[in-house]
């Protein structure tokens, strides 16, 4: 972090560096609906959110809750990142998050991401204070079971305050500065209870605290710079700085602000901070939580560290961003998926694989990644079939980049990875039941995914495997089929002759 401090903060930011830009974005792209009625946080806010994600419906904005004090806390803008109904604009909030266009495309918006990580990183500036310090309350002057933190789903076990913030968090000799997403919910009047899972960060540096004997300082962010966000939820390598990485990414430096109670830096125009230490020895109960893949198991309650809330800082009409996870498609799968899937494709590139393309598919929950195979380098390289997927297998399932994903499935160049159809028509057709398929149980498992926590066999261990569905030709003297389709079983010339007289033949 750099030692220089700069007195000034630019109030005028694009969209993605600031969250109140932002949302003024999505009402300019006629992607936002205020809601002045007043609603209340306990189950109809998260109805609405749940209702809208699972049409493609626009952002909620809640300017009215129930329970909203005289303290400006808080506003509710739900669905910040799910898809827009129109196709031409389908990831336009994803695009607004890291400055591109509405219409630009998912694999426009991966590769940018992942391009901002050989770009050259820029430092933050920090800044001497910023919007978030607009208004402070001590402990004495906020209780967290008073505010309208929302009860998402009826058999959630508390009030989901943490579903789209961001934790800042470093390590005890200050080298690692972590920004990541991991939920959390109001335990009583100052404590949050949250997720701390093994391989993940914020798991990581909680152990370095534990070896020092320390609870560990910590800061929750919420609304803030979509990029930021974005980078939060990317699985970046361990040691690398996301708030360089997001200068990077936008060409610009992201300012931030030193917390009031430690030395962790923010990004000065948060929305909303909640300062404070995650316990290294105290543990609350915690859950059950509608998640990513659609379920909530009543009663699944667990032990988590609790995190004191010591100082909360907010600026003028604050807006809480609340993701509701449930089934497709909402924040959980728009931003884990796409950027687990675009990680893993880099890292085997980087091994030296031929991948070309990397996705998982939303219809999978994200719990698939879809990968093209360059068949002609395959065929170059002489590998069996076992061979190549036993080495996919081995970098993913091993690595960090694949903890959340079980299933890998090998494509053909022919196939579109971005279009589930495609994906499923080679899985279904080129991809033999249990011949075709690589199991790994000696691997990290993600417990989380329905099947490992409330099914068979170890909750945290197995449970992935490699599809091959590239057909044995593939890998030796290449496709030996014409595929029976508009554009695989007729000439180009006839092809546009129908095209172009289509609205003659009454269509």
């Amino acid at each position: 972090m750099t030692p220089a401090v700069e007195t000034s903060y630019r109030d005028e930011l694009p969209p993605h560096m600031d969250f109140r830009s932002f949302v003024n974005a999505l009402k300019d792209d006629g992607d936002l609906v205020e809601i002045d009625k007043e609603c209340d946080p306990d189950l109809e806010v998260g109805a609405i959110i749940r209702h809208a994600v699972e049409n493609n419906e626009r952002a909620p904005l809640f300017n009215n809750l129930k329970g909203h004090n005289e303290n400006g806390l808080w506003r509710i803008l739900g669905a910040p990142n799910s898809l827009r109904a129109d196709p031409a604009q389908r990831f336009g909030r994803l695009a607004r998050h890291i400055g591109l266009e509405p219409t630009a495309s998912i694999k426009t918006i991966l590769d940018k991401m992942l391009a901002a990580k050989s770009a050259t990183p820029i430092p933050p500036r920090v800044v001497q204070t910023g919007p978030c310090k607009e208004f402070k309350l001590t402990r004495d002057q906020f209780d967290l079971t008073e505010l309208p933190a929302p009860l998402l789903h009826q058999a959630d076990g508390g009030r989901y305050v943490q579903t789209y913030g961001m934790h800042v968090i470093q390590s005890p000799d200050g080298k690692w500065t972590n920004w990541s997403i991991a939920r959390a919910m109001v335990h009583d009047k100052h404590h949050l209870a949250g997720l701390v899972i093994e391989p993940q960060h914020i798991w990581q540096i909680h152990q370095m605290w534990k070896k020092e004997g320390r609870d560990m300082p910590w800061a929750l962010c919420f609304g803030v710079p979509p990029a930021a966000i974005m980078a939060a939820s990317m699985p970046l390598p361990a040691g690398l700085s996301e708030a360089e990485y997001i200068g990077a990414l936008s060409g610009s430096p992201l300012a931030v602000v030193k917390c009031e109670t430690s030395g962790l830096y923010v990004p000065a125009n948060s929305e909303i901070v909640f300062e404070g230490t995650c316990s290294i020895t105290e543990t609350a109960p915690e859950g059950p939580f509608g998640e990513m893949h659609g379920y909530v198991f009543p009663g699944d309650t667990h032990p988590w560290p609790k995190y004191a809330v010591d100082l909360i800082t907010h600026r003028s009409g604050a807006i809480l961003p609340v993701s509701n996870p449930g089934r497709i498609t909402d924040e959980t799968h728009t931003m884990i998926g796409p950027l687990a899937a675009a990680e893993i494709g880099h890292l085997l590139r980087a091994k030296g694989l031929p991948i070309l393309d990397s996705f998982a598919p939303f219809e999978s929950q994200v719990t698939w990644v879809a990968l093209k195979v360059d068949k002609a380098k395959l065929r170059a390289m002489q590998l069996s079939a076992k061979d190549f997927c036993g080495q996919v297998g081995d970098i993913v399932f091993r690595d960090k980049v694949g903890f959340t994903i079980h299933r890998l499935v090998l494509v053909g160049d022919d196939i579109n990875v971005y279009d589930f159809r495609d994906v499923m028509w080679a899985f279904c057709t080129r991809c033999r039941p249990g011949m075709d398929e690589y199991i790994f149980e000696d691997v990290m498992g993600f417990p989380l995914l329905p099947y490992m926590g409330h099914g068979n066999g170890s909750p945290v261990k197995g449970g992935k495997i490699v599809s091959d569905a590239l057909l044995p030709v593939e890998y030796t003297t290449g496709r030996n089929w014409e595929t029976a389709s508009f554009e695989g079983s007729f000439p180009k010339a006839v092809q546009e002759r129908v095209l172009k007289q289509w609205n003659e033949y009454g269509y």
